[in-house]
């Protein structure tokens, strides 16, 4: 593929761009639904992921700021695990990770979260082909048979007791993104190769219904090399078929099923350099999206998980690339 390809100066980059300009998708009517806020982060930070378990939010790894005179530096390695108990509506440290990283992938089963791959540094740097799982019950870390090779911004869904692990870059905003897909099996603790994702990007959303895993939108490249592709995967053929795309192409955005609808939230970045607001949600029964009241305030590299029946969106960037880190946490309610 040439290095050029999907530089804002190629056709297919301008093709993409101007699809913020001509969203015919969004015509349908906003859904009704109200902003509030929640407890806050014990710490601001940026490009992590979030699993619900037992009912408590895990919000786990990701990116803060902290002074280091005489300037302030952002801190990749932390590792931070930090619950969200909707009873008592507070937020609490747990055991770190035993490696810190961010653009981490999440996915649960057996009562565990799996922590895949993710970036050890800046700028998409020093990225990991470790795998962990997080048992929230005994508050422990083991460490699984590795990826393939290392990656970040990498996707991963559990279905038909696998570990899906898809997509992904190595690292940098120079090398190309991937299309792989590896399968974990936990009762081997071994993985094996699965049909590709058909288009290779990053930074992109991902769950399971109905036995199938959907793959939505990302980045090619850079972040304004961004797709709104929606690629459904039947482990039972294993082969992808597409869906409708998402209407607002972006990617690093926050992502999570709800009421039987799939939310995509925020994203970087829009052609003004700002983060995206735009909040849609895929319905699989029509295979078709819902526009729902904008972000309070635009925003990337943030998570999304449900606890207590309530729809919740956790820190990120309030601008693009790693400043403007959040301690907010949003809550959208739906009638």
């Amino acid at each position: 593929m040439p290095r050029n390809l999907y530089r804002c100066t190629s056709i297919a980059c301008v093709a993409v761009l101007a699809g913020f300009a001509a969203t015919p998708l969004l015509a349908a009517q906003e859904q009704a639904a109200t902003w509030s806020k929640a407890a806050t982060l014990p710490t601001a930070r940026a490009e992590m992921r979030a699993a619900t378990v037992g009912g408590k939010i895990y919000l786990i790894g990701g990116a803060f700021d902290e002074r280091v005179e005489p300037t302030r530096v952002t801190n990749y390695k932390a590792g931070f695990v930090t619950e969200y108990d909707p009873q008592t509506r507070q937020w609490r440290e747990r055991a770190r990770a035993p490696e810190g990283l961010t653009h981490q992938a999440l996915a649960v089963f057996g009562g565990k979260i799996y922590v895949v791959g993710g970036f050890g540094g800046g700028r998409h740097s020093l990225p990991s082909a470790n795998v962990y799982a997080y048992d929230p019950v005994n508050d422990s870390w083991q460490k699984l048979a590795p990826l393939s090779g290392p990656r970040g911004a990498v996707v991963a869904v559990a279905v038909g007791g696998m570990l899906h692990v898809i997509g992904g870059r190595v690292m940098g905003e120079e090398v190309d993104t991937l299309a792989t897909h590896d399968v974990y099996n936990p009762a081997t603790n071994s993985w094996s190769s699965a049909a590709p994702l058909p288009t290779a990007r990053d930074h992109s959303a991902a769950y399971a219904v109905d036995g199938k895993i959907h793959v939505i939108a990302g980045r090619l490249r850079e972040n304004v090399s961004m797709v709104g592709l929606h690629d459904v995967y039947d482990p039972a053929t294993d082969k992808w078929t597409p869906a409708a795309p998402l209407p607002t192409p972006r990617s690093s955005f926050a992502f999570v099923e709800y009421h039987g609808l799939f939310f995509v939230a925020g994203g970087e970045c829009r052609p003004d350099g700002k983060p995206f607001e735009n909040v849609e949600a895929y319905d699989p029964k029509t295979d078709s999206w819902l526009r729902f009241p904008a972000l309070p305030v635009p925003r990337h590299a943030f998570a999304a998980a449900v606890a207590d029946d309530k729809l919740m969106f956790i820190g990120g960037s309030t601008q693009c690339g790693g400043d403007g880190k959040s301690a907010d946490t949003f809550i959208l309610t739906l009638p």
